[in-house]
């Protein structure tokens, strides 16, 4: 996994990350799994070990180094050991949330929010998608009406992730309902106030551990100083930080198949058929051979996408195209892992098996890979 993309601080930074998911995670796994949603003092314990606000300035409580290398180291980590659903709300608050409190805020809301995101003491979510509109955003409904010193919310957000933990939600609102893309606003909504309501923890097929929630607005009063930028800018801070977010479940689904690739290897080297170990049949050679020939290709994909995140040049095509090809191989390495290991991958103690049901949504989430196609597609004239 190591690669001349990384430094001896990033591979220190890996050695420690993965010392605190074996305490704080993996011990917890199956009954955070039976819980549908990990304990909030993971956030409280990832805050403290530096894990959240690396990107955010030393000030606030954050680390002051904005390097994506270090996002995807853990990325890297989780997939791993296995806990991608416990592991997700980790990499949401530092991956996809955090940016929008860094680049959209100015220095009064900084200062507000960032110190206790940096700590894990205000657990983030953003909420997009509705029940009537998934990737295409200008189809949202829900609304916030200018009222004095204050918005009006009244809506709702479905398969919201931190939905059910979150305390600060980037929510997505029509603050000019005769707009498409302009009339969509950013207003960060503290989830304790009057109004705002939680719906079941949904029950997903895979990716247990992740709270994922329906939200509901009603007549929701948000101070007007909680807005994101200026009224009508909110679809340009979601384009900005997409492509940081598509890469984000691109690297996780290049780790995902990564860590696929190797237990199925370790089992087809350990599992024996008619006399012989499974990985000496041609066929499962073969198969293994281009899997992990695939995700050599992938990893370097990411690489260099990583840099150009850090220099400021990664494209939202570029980012497409990584998120698309990258779930897919996913997807990929996954189905032959549970073929290879038989009757045993269909069993959910072996981590290929949840594995499996946990890589689906990663087609779907961040833009469902038709979208990211279209996306691409435009671009070729």
């Amino acid at each position: 996994m190591t690669t001349p993309l990384f430094d001896e601080e990033h591979e220190m930074f890996r050695v420690a990350f993965r010392e605190f998911l074996a305490k704080e995670v993996v011990p917890h796994r199956e009954d955070w799994d039976r819980q549908g949603i990990v304990d909030k003092a993971l956030f409280t314990a990832a805050g403290a070990a530096g894990f959240l606000g690396f990107a955010a300035p030393e000030q606030y409580g954050g680390g002051g180094i904005r390097d994506f290398r270090f996002n995807l180291v853990m990325g890297q980590e989780i997939q791993r050991a296995g806990v991608a659903g416990a592991g997700l709300g980790i990499t949401l608050q530092s991956d996809i949330c955090l940016p929008y409190f860094l680049d959209a805020t100015d220095d009064r809301q900084r200062e507000a929010w960032l110190p206790g995101i940096c700590a894990g003491e205000l657990v983030t979510a953003i909420a997009m998608s509705e029940p009537g509109a998934g990737s295409d955003l200008a189809a949202m409904t829900t609304s916030a009406d200018r009222v004095g010193d204050h918005y009006v919310v009244n809506g709702a957000k479905t398969f919201i992730s931190n939905g059910i933990n979150a305390d600060l939600i980037v929510t997505a609102v029509k603050t000019d309902r005769e707009q498409r893309h302009a009339g969509i606003s950013l207003l960060v909504i503290d989830a304790s106030s009057p109004g705002v309501s939680r719906g079941r923890n949904l029950d997903k097929i895979g990716m247990h551990a992740q709270d994922t929630a329906e939200l509901f607005f009603d007549n929701v009063e948000v101070p007007a100083e909680n807005l994101l930028g200026t009224e009508g800018s909110g679809f340009g801070h979601l384009v900005r930080n997409l492509p940081q977010e598509r890469l984000s479940i691109a690297a996780s689904g290049t780790a995902a198949a990564r860590a696929a690739f190797e237990w199925t290897l370790e089992y087809c080297q350990q599992r024996n058929l008619f006399g012989r170990a499974l990985a000496s049949f041609q066929n499962s050679r073969f198969k293994l051979a281009e899997l992990a020939t695939e995700i050599e290709i992938a990893e370097t994909f990411i690489d260099r996408c990583v840099l150009d995140l850090n220099a400021g040049r990664l494209t939202p095509e570029r980012a497409a195209m990584a998120k698309f090809w990258c779930t897919e191989l996913q997807g990929r390495a996954v189905d032959l892992g549970v073929q290879l290991h038989g009757g045993y991958g269909y069993m959910a103690e072996y981590p290929i098996a949840r594995a499996y049901v946990d890589a689906r949504v990663a087609r779907i989430y961040g833009g469902a890979n038709e979208v990211m196609l279209e996306i691409i597609g435009r671009t070729l004239g």
